[in-house]
């Protein structure tokens, strides 16, 4: 049952120097646990998960195993519950597989709930709505303040602000956001307003005439400006060919800032424009990843 191949990839421990779980290591016991014999971790940020993500990962699975362990802790009644590696559970299941390798913690409710919440916001795979709940949990069940939040999460004070506030947005709003509609780009310019009516309204005419983060901008500027009343004229931009267009909203949502795409049969250039440091540092972050 017990395997002593070398564990993989680094231990949660290095996302929190304050605790005294043990570290991963080389050498380290790896069991291999019955896949029914372990629970969902109820702590879980992350509220969705990629049908074709996970699909491909249980292909991989079926054909060279589970390449780094789950994190699994001991509960009541001879079974287990998960604190990391959900994924790597979900599709060892969905390969049909019925062992998982894993290296089994004992750590209290509280580590674990902190464990799961700071390994997701590490890892950035989830959507800003479950950014903002992840910072919200922290800064309630722990009672870190948004600076202790932004020193153990290595998360910029002023980001981890921002995804606070989509709380206080419109449940409409936050499900928008969540669900891809609305880019966090878009929502930090409708904090802008100051009714969520208007946050309503203005929302759905961005979706409806899939508006730029820029634009958004510049119509909430407008709507806020007493002398400037354009809610009902679209802003305009230049004729571009679809394609660059729609190369131009991926870039835009992927980026979160107002990108301008000039193509002249081929050729041409990219211009991104940012409006302060943190953008800036966001971009060539992004823009480095290989």
């Amino acid at each position: 049952m017990i395997d002593k191949r070398k564990a993989l990839g680094r231990g949660l421990d290095t996302l929190l120097p304050s605790r005294q779980a043990p570290v991963v290591h080389q050498g380290e016991a790896i069991h291999h646990l019955a896949i029914e014999l372990i629970d969902r971790n109820p702590y879980q940020t992350r509220s969705h998960v990629d049908e074709a993500s996970l699909a491909e990962l249980a292909a991989s699975i079926s054909a060279t195993g589970v390449l780094q362990p789950i994190t699994v802790r001991a509960i009541p009644e001879g079974r287990f519950q998960l604190i990391a590696g959900e994924r790597r559970w979900m599709a060892s299941q969905l390969a049909g597989k019925s062992t998982v390798p894993a290296i089994v913690r004992q750590v209290s409710n509280e580590q674990a709930m902190e464990m799961t919440i700071i390994e997701n916001l590490q890892r950035e795979d989830l959507n800003p709505i479950e950014q903002a709940r992840a910072f919200d949990r922290l800064g309630r069940e722990f009672g870190l303040t948004q600076e202790q939040i932004s020193l153990r999460t290595g998360k910029e004070r002023s980001s981890v602000a921002n995804f606070l506030r989509l709380l206080r947005m419109p449940e409409s709003i936050q499900a928008m956001i969540e669900s891809g509609q609305l880019s966090l780009g878009h929502a930090k310019a409708l904090m802008g307003l100051d009714s969520p009516g208007a946050i309503v309204t203005m929302a759905e005419r961005i979706v409806k005439k899939s508006l730029s983060v820029r634009q958004t901008e510049d119509v909430v500027a407008q709507c806020l400006d007493p002398d400037v009343r354009m809610m009902d004229k679209q802003p305009k931009e230049p004729r571009i060919d679809p394609n660059v267009k729609e190369a131009q909203r991926e870039l835009e949502r992927a980026l979160g800032v107002r990108v301008t795409i000039t193509d002249r049969k081929g050729r041409g250039k990219i211009l991104l424009e940012y409006s302060s440091l943190e953008d800036f540092d966001r971009i060539v972050a992004a823009l480095g990843e290989k």
